[in-house]
């Protein structure tokens, strides 16, 4: 079994990605993968480091003044000329797409030559390089039943995002200790993505300090940008409000948190739904289409979170809202509940099968 799996640009493509490739390696010894990327952005740096082939596609997106997308359909057309290229070279049996433009190359040159093609849709709308291979590919993944609701029904499969498996199987380290915080007391975590958020990390300053002498602990994740400036903003809190730059082992975290406060990015829905933990969601509108708004309405709908929307956003009402649900185990066991009935903990194993489907005995 020979597969080219592409994912370009940001994290919540590629690592969805490297978790099915891992699941895959695991059942099939003698699979053979081939990551196909960007040149110059996240996953050309990450798949070689953990040891797997990769090819750099150099493509743009479609975006700018008329001239500028002239010249990036130009580009996008070479493109196709190198991923014809690849495709003769390493006589994959499957090619399989996460988003991001050079999916959009690959999986469509891998089509015209008669490749079995897969794509996967990690967010509730659907992104623009999968909109262009709908019609193209023989099998479509999604997450949400947003995505799916507007896919066509015959090749497409409501099956979620493969970081569930991940975590879902994963052994969840008890990180009380790490932070000295008594085996007995709540915890809510706060994390706005690996980077952080400035707008959200200046309303957190006042928050924090009315909240350092509540029953609760706080993990705060600053983001590494922020990290300082938030340490001198602070000055010195209450033992019960823990300040860090960056979380390594999140599956951990969000299995031993009371509540989480989060974005609403595809890779930690998933891990959420995953865990069933409680979550407090504050979509990112800074992102392509609101995908997050609509990736968070659909927990917010089904119960298994609440959230708020940045430009609703304050001290006193975060302050409030967060206090309210720390003291209401009944929504906190509801929300948790419901969010494992939304997980796809099967994921990786759900979506093999269909990959093996697509290949036949190959």
């Amino acid at each position: 079994m020979k597969i080219i799996v592409s994912a370009g640009g940001t994290g919540g493509h590629l690592y969805p990605a490297l978790a099915l490739v891992d699941y895959i390696k695991e059942q099939r010894k003698d699979a053979e993968f081939l990551f196909v990327g960007t040149t110059d952005r996240l996953e050309s740096q990450i798949v070689p480091e953990l040891g797997y082939p990769y090819k750099g596609l150099y493509v743009k997106g479609m975006v700018g003044n008329p001239l500028q997308k002239m010249k990036n359909g130009l580009i996008f057309v070479n493109s196709l000329r190198h991923s014809k290229k690849i495709l003769k070279e390493f006589q994959p049996d499957l090619v399989i797409g996460f988003g991001g433009y050079p999916s959009a190359s690959i999986v469509l040159q891998a089509a015209k030559m008669n490749i079995k093609t897969m794509i996967h849709e990690q967010n509730s709308i659907i992104g623009l390089t999968n909109k262009i291979l709908i019609n193209k590919v023989d099998k479509i993944i999604c997450c949400y039943r947003q995505a799916y609701d507007q896919l066509p029904k015959e090749k497409t499969m409501l099956l979620g995002n493969p970081r569930a498996s991940v975590v879902s199987h994963k052994r969840l380290d008890n990180i009380k200790p790490m932070y000295n915080i008594p085996q007995s007391k709540q915890i809510v975590l706060i994390v706005m993505g690996s980077l952080g958020s400035s707008s959200v990390n200046a309303m957190m300053v006042e928050a924090l300090k009315q909240m350092q002498h509540d029953h609760f602990d706080v993990i705060y994740v600053t983001g590494k940008n922020h990290y300082d400036d938030m340490k001198k903003e602070l000055g010195k809190l209450s033992q019960s409000i823990h300040l860090v730059p960056y979380i390594d082992d999140m599956p951990s975290h969000l299995a031993n948190v009371d509540l989480v406060v989060t974005r609403a990015g595809a890779t930690t829905l998933s891990e959420i739904t995953a865990l069933g933990t409680a979550s407090l969601i504050i979509p990112s509108p800074y992102v392509v289409a609101n995908h997050q708004e609509y990736n968070a309405k659909e927990l917010v709908d089904a119960k298994a979170a609440t959230w708020i929307l940045e430009k609703d956003l304050s001290t006193d009402v975060f302050v409030k809202t967060v206090k309210t649900l720390m003291n209401d185990q009944q929504v906190l066991k509801m929300y948790r509940n419901n969010a494992l009935n939304l997980g796809k903990p099967n994921a990786s194993e759900d979506i093999y099968k269909e990959v093996v489907r697509l290949v036949g005995g190959k």
